[in-house]
């Protein structure tokens, strides 16, 4: 696992004595392998405990709810450190307290796109989890799901609508009153677009292909939101 998500590391040095948190660090890297390749409910407890090279018993003394609790730590360290760079470069790009110029919009609204899509080779490991939790939406328990949302798509959802009202505001868009919807529809016209047609990653598109549907969505979400 990557050294992200600082306020789930800090807590845990809080909480967790530093040789304690040191083997469950271990195990939680291990097991994001295991979960990546084999989803959750295909993965078992004796393969997550061989992977991290430890026994079933140290695994559940460590993650007590077993293998739901230990993919609730995975989906949501992971998640956060996704969400902590989408933040920076949300905030390096279009910053709403720094709208653009009105004739550099698209430009930015290209290049927060392209910055978005990047994630997906820069957080491969992320990608192959939230690919799976899709995949077994029905078969991931709700609270495992519930703390993929708070970790990731909920804060980046609510930054974006944040983006799209200072849009708004400085005159550049119209969010017809609901700038969440906005930032919903730009995300889909655009990088969960990509996000979808490459199946996380796992089959990239090429580089043409991924500049069309980046720009296309873009100039498809102004036709529909710039202002006047």
């Amino acid at each position: 696992m990557g050294s992200g998500n600082d306020a789930w590391m800090e807590r845990a040095r809080h909480e967790v004595p530093p040789r304690r948190l040191e083997k469950q660090l271990a195990i939680a890297s291990a097991s994001c392998t295991v979960f990546g390749r084999e989803g959750y409910t295909r993965a078992s407890v004796d393969a997550l405990a061989a992977a991290a090279g430890v026994s079933t018993r140290t695994l559940y003394n460590h993650f007590p709810g077993g293998k739901a609790e230990l993919f609730r730590t995975v989906v949501s360290w992971t998640s956060g450190e996704v969400r902590d760079a989408q933040l920076a470069r949300m905030q390096a790009l279009l910053d709403p307290e720094r709208p653009p110029h009105p004739d550099d919009l698209e430009r930015d609204l290209v290049a927060l796109t392209r910055a978005f899509v990047g994630l997906i080779a820069d957080y491969p490991a992320h990608f192959a989890l939230v690919r799976h939790i899709h995949a077994e939406a029905d078969h991931v328990p709700p609270e495992v799901l519930q703390a993929w949302k708070d970790a990731g798509p909920a804060p980046i959802g609510r930054a974006l609508a944040d983006v799209m009202a200072g849009l708004a505001a400085a005159g550049l868009i119209d969010v017809h009153g609901d700038a969440a919807m906005a930032s919903a529809h730009f995300m889909t016209l655009t990088s969960h677009l990509i996000v979808q047609l490459s199946h996380y990653g796992v089959l990239p598109l090429s580089k043409e292909e991924t500049n069309r549907l980046i720009t296309g969505g873009v100039a498809a979400f102004l036709r529909a939101y710039r202002a006047g």
